[in-house]
């Protein structure tokens, strides 16, 4: 009988790595991951999912994985970039956007004249060099810069491979501008405490489940949330010698961990 799966009435799943591995061509499910969502919806454990994509409005974002087959709404869904423009209208910070074009109309009720912020998300294409020295170019003016980021992931993967996230990029620039950026996503504690209070559910009650050892594992477990790894995704064998974090345990999928939380139920 597993320790980690007892008393458990919610889950925050991670999406990317975990449902599905994206890709140019939309990603494609990962195997058991469609029923997996199903039967946590048919036990009545509660369920949020937690993704750090900025690739996408949550819309956007959530009609891709229905057309996929998940059982998902916008509802359900805890991301960073409402989380940002929460911190920008109560800052009345006007932010320079370097976020990917898809992104965009999620902030589309927020100032943007005159920035004296920047926001940074997963641009992608959009991480051009003239695009970064622009971004610098407004911090590097500011006499207190503020740099918000929608996540630090360092990399993800998709159907062609791993590819670098917006942490690589935030790092650069808070190097160049000597500035620590204010990461609102995963592995940030007020995103994890935001999806719990969403899904009504105290940390000791839930089980985060994801794909990234520090961000969705050491980020949840830090909140005092239990933490599953899974061997999918952007997983790899070395992330089980990891230094600092230790999740409560590793699983092969999605379909796996279910299994096992309903056994308990």
């Amino acid at each position: 009988m597993a320790a980690w799966a007892r008393a458990v009435r919610g889950l925050l799943l991670d999406v990317s790595g975990v449902l599905y591995d994206s890709g140019g061509d939309g990603g494609v499910p990962i195997a058991g991951s469609v029923e997996a969502v199903r039967r946590i919806k048919a036990s009545g454990l509660k369920l949020r999912f937690c993704t750090n994509e900025t690739q996408a409005t949550r819309e956007k974002f959530v009609k891709k994985l229905q057309g996929m087959g998940f059982d998902i709404s916008v509802a359900e869904v805890t991301a960073p970039a409402p989380a940002a423009c929460h911190i920008l209208k109560e800052r009345s910070l006007r932010p320079h956007l370097l976020v990917h074009n898809d992104l965009v109309p999620e902030f589309s009720e927020i100032d943007k004249t005159n920035p004296n912020c920047v926001v940074i998300g997963d641009a992608a294409e959009n991480f051009t060099y003239a695009n970064l020295n622009e971004a610098f170019r407004v911090l590097i003016g500011m006499e207190k810069p503020v740099l918000i980021s929608l996540g630090r992931g360092r990399y993800y993967k998709e159907t062609d491979g791993l590819k670098l996230d917006v942490g690589a990029y935030m790092k650069a620039l808070e190097y160049a501008c000597d500035v620590q950026a204010e990461v609102v996503g995963k592995p940030a504690k007020r995103f994890f405490e935001s999806a719990l209070a969403e899904m009504g559910v105290p940390a000791e009650q839930a089980v985060m489940i994801g794909d990234d050892i520090v961000n969705d594992v050491g980020g949840a477990q830090r909140c005092g949330i239990r933490a599953l790894q899974v061997r999918t995704g952007k997983y790899r064998p070395c992330d089980e010698n990891h230094p600092h974090v230790k999740p409560d345990a590793y699983v092969n999928n999605l379909a796996e961990a279910v299994d096992i939380i309903l056994q308990q139920l």
